[in-house]
């Protein structure tokens, strides 16, 4: 399912996927091979800090982003190994 959702941002670190309609989001951190598969409640949450890190930051590349949410949101506790 995750390959099927469209790409949101891709850096050297990071890539964020998610569908159509903000309801299902797909971050995964490649250095460790790790994703995090988000929806419902996680997604709803994720999309508001996400959208709130991009506004707070507008000069940041992707990558800063994502391992802002990755990090300091929380969302790295929700990954499972690549598989």
């Amino acid at each position: 399912m995750a390959d099927l959702l469209p790409l949101i941002s891709d850096g050297e670190e990071f890539t964020l996927l998610a569908a159509d309609d903000n309801t299902h989001f797909v971050l995964r951190f490649k250095p460790d091979g790790l994703t995090a598969d988000l929806s419902g409640e996680d997604a709803e949450r994720f999309r508001g800090d996400y959208e709130t890190v991009k506004s707070q930051f507008p000069d940041w590349s992707s990558d800063q982003v994502l391992a802002q949410l990755w990090d300091q949101g929380g969302y790295s506790w929700l990954a499972a190994q690549d598989g």
